[in-house]
């Protein structure tokens, strides 16, 4: 740990290497005074062990636990009636047996033990500092003088202690460190405050008759026990408004301070801002890295966010990866979508997660969605729908942050009501899929079809597949289209054989899909049921999907090719790694985007793509299909070229599956499709070149 030289372990040495040299020279003062009164001492330094083996467990304002030991009250009892070296050395030991006790890891132990007695010599020095009290014969000559020196040295103990130890904490959990000591300080002077105004009691106890000290017992039992009732019923109810994993406010406790700020806010005329914060690709790392590993990363979410936020904002947790910070007065949307920006900037910054797996280093990015009161809305609900709408926004369209705008919200409640009605339009039979041919640009030979579904909604009417499908691919119910359109393109497919006409059938394949593992044998048992042969079945898949989880879409994809199924890169050119994937997934061809053959014959740089993109299939021995031929100018360039299929509205629009064997009859194989050197034969009924692929 040494070796990384980071502050928090630097600090920690420091600080342990500090406490024990002071250890071992408060040995022989230790020895001569306690040999002056050997019995008081050592019922007094039993009480101290007593106290550190039972702490009274509490909540910091961190999430984690902490602890408060009524030792503290003997411990300065025995420094007032020893001095320093005693205290120290009972104190010291107390609390590194208890540690060990307790199983904290060897250097926790001695870091406490050393913090200690430097809080303690810290507290001794004042104490000989402030007061002119000497000891005799082990019995302390303080007079009422002295006991504005005797404060002086509780409170320099206290201080030293909370901040040593909180600066530990602080360094080793990121947070900030003055914001940090600050947090519950009052809580903790309080109580300290008290359990120090009874070391008095102690001395006058000890000082009468050894015997009156464990009759102490009785009522530090007592104040132990209500202590201890107290700090739980503190804990539950800490509980009830706090995230479990990352101690951030939850839920319950956002709503209740944003309805108090709203609330201040109608009464000044001042704005609230909320900023709703989700982590991207967050599934990915706890798919790949472990659910361990993403707990450990949403633990420094919010010690990373909060130092960027100030002390009255409220940054909490909702739920999963999704975060939201409340600022109560936020002077305009500028200041917002600053503050929106330090938080992205800061949760970009590389995440060390050496308490989980060391030297583990994970890049973490994250969209924003902003609204603010009064602009965005009134109330509550409203504010976080439209955070949520703003963040989805930022979300797709990868620009980090986005504050709300009427014209969004239109399009996602649209989009909203739209999944509620998509989930039943398949019970409704209100889908359908509808068939494009493929014609072969050599023979003009319809080569297959592609499979698309369509929605005619009763209200809305025809849906556009990129309005529904695009919508349904943000939720578990692309799952369900996507079966849905096997089954009813294979069912078609039994109904066409029966008619004679025999066609190769292509399917679009989802992210979700291609990322399942199940999904391979839900395709063969789909096939079983309807009796298609493997061969004429052809996946059409995206790089976007391949680019989710390359490594899962492989595995996926081979064994789909294990089975005969035919893979296609469907919009091949319009993604950003296409040249690594060809080599590495078993697919058979590539459906050059259609954005780059609508306007291959009016820009030179679409045709050198499409022509670059043939001649690359062609050395690799893969079929090229092109989408969007649209005009008889491009479809002779395509034969030209050397392309293999065609597919768009110069050859027949998408249409109902019963309309394709009229279709089939009307289009024959014209001639004028063809080169003149080549002859070809009209054939009614379309019988693929091969069984399987």
């Amino acid at each position: 740990m040494l070796t990384k030289l980071k502050p928090v372990w630097l600090y920690v040495t420091a600080i342990t290497l500090a406490g024990f040299g002071l250890i071992l020279h408060s040995v022989p003062e230790a020895g001569m005074r306690v040999a002056d009164d050997f019995g008081a001492f050592w019922i007094l330094a039993g009480f101290i062990v007593l106290g550190e083996f039972f702490p009274i467990r509490n909540s910091r304002t961190d999430g984690e636990e902490g602890e408060i030991t009524v030792s503290t009250i003997f411990t300065f009892a025995l420094m007032i009636h020893f001095g320093t070296g005693p205290a120290l050395l009972a104190q010291a030991a107390a609390c590194l047996l208890a540690d060990l006790r307790a199983g904290k890891p060897g250097w926790k132990a001695l870091f406490n033990s050393g913090q200690i007695a430097l809080a303690l010599g810290a507290g001794g020095a004042v104490l000989g500092f402030a007061t002119s009290g000497t000891y005799s014969l082990g019995v302390p000559l303080f007079t009422s003088a002295d006991v504005p020196g005797i404060l002086l040295a509780a409170g320099a103990l206290f201080l030293t202690n909370n901040i040593v130890c909180r600066i530990a904490i602080a360094l080793y959990e990121g947070a900030p460190v003055i914001r940090f000591l600050l947090a519950d300080l009052g809580y903790h002077a309080w109580t300290n405050c008290v359990l120090l105004a009874l070391s008095p009691v102690v001395i006058v106890a000890a000082e009468r008759s050894l015997l009156l000290v464990p009759l102490l017992a009785i009522p530090m039992a007592i104040i132990w026990s209500i202590a201890t009732v107290y700090a739980e019923k503190d804990y539950k109810a800490y509980q009830a408004l706090h995230d479990d994993l990352t101690g951030l406010p939850n839920r319950t406790l956002f709503y209740d301070r944003l309805d108090r700020a709203l609330l201040e806010a109608k009464r000044k005329g001042t704005k609230v801002g909320i900023m709703l914060l989700d982590l991207d690709r967050f599934k990915e790392i706890n798919d790949s890295l472990g659910h361990h590993i993403g707990d450990a990363l949403l633990r420094q979410i919010g010690p990373r966010v909060k130092e960027v936020l100030r002390e009255v904002d409220t940054f909490a947790r909702l739920g999963g990866d999704e975060f939201i910070a409340l600022l109560p007065s936020v002077g305009s949307e500028e200041d917002a979508v600053e503050v929106a920006e330090r938080i992205i900037t800061a949760i970009e910054i590389p995440f060390v997660l050496d308490e989980v797996s060391s030297g583990l280093v994970i890049d973490v990015e994250a969209s924003v969605g902003i609204a603010l009161f009064p602009e965005h809305g009134a109330d509550v609900d409203t504010l976080l729908q439209r955070a949520d709408i703003a963040m989805y926004v930022a979300k797709e369209t990868h620009t980090g942050h986005e504050i709300y705008a009427d014209d969004r919200d239109q399009n996602s409640a649209r989009r909203l009501t739209l999944l509620g009605e998509l989930r039943r339009a398949v019970d409704r039979d209100e889908l359908e899929l509808f068939y494009q041919p493929k014609v072969d640009l050599s023979t003009g030979d319809v080569a297959g079809v592609e499979a698309l579904l369509r929605w005619d909604h009763p209200r809305l009417g025809k849906v556009a597949p990129d309005e529904f499908i695009v919508a349904a691919e943000q939720t578990g119910l692309i799952r369900s289209l996507t079966r849905f359109a096997l089954e009813r393109a294979l069912r078609q497919w039994q109904v066409w054989r029966k008619d004679d006409l025999i066609v190769d059938i292509a399917v679009n394949l989802s992210r979700r899909s291609l990322l399942d593992p199940s999904f391979v044998e839900d395709v063969k048992v789909i096939l079983a049921i309807h009796n298609v042969p493997h061969g004429h079945l052809l996946l059409e898949i995206t790089e976007s999907s391949i680019l989710a989880d390359p490594v899962r879409a492989a595995e996926v994809c081979g064994r789909l090719n294990e089975l005969g199924i035919g893979l296609s890169l469907d919009d091949f050119g319009a993604g950003y790694s296409s040249l690594g994937y060809l080599k590495r997934l078993p697919v058979q061809e590539i459906k050059i985007d259609k954005s780059f053959i609508l306007g291959m014959t009016d820009d030179e740089n679409d045709e050198v793509i499409v022509r670059s993109t043939i001649d690359l299939a062609r050395n690799l021995g893969l079929r090229v299909v092109a989408e969007g031929v649209e005009t008889r100018e491009v479809w002779d360039s395509l034969q030209s070229l050397g392309c293999d299929q065609a597919q768009g509205f110069f050859l027949g629009r998408p249409m109902p599956g019963h309309k394709l064997p009229e279709w089939f009859a009307n289009f024959g194989s014209p001639s004028n499709l063809v080169p003149t050197k080549q002859s070809r034969t009209t054939n009614l009924t379309v019988v693929p070149k091969r069984d399987a692929v």
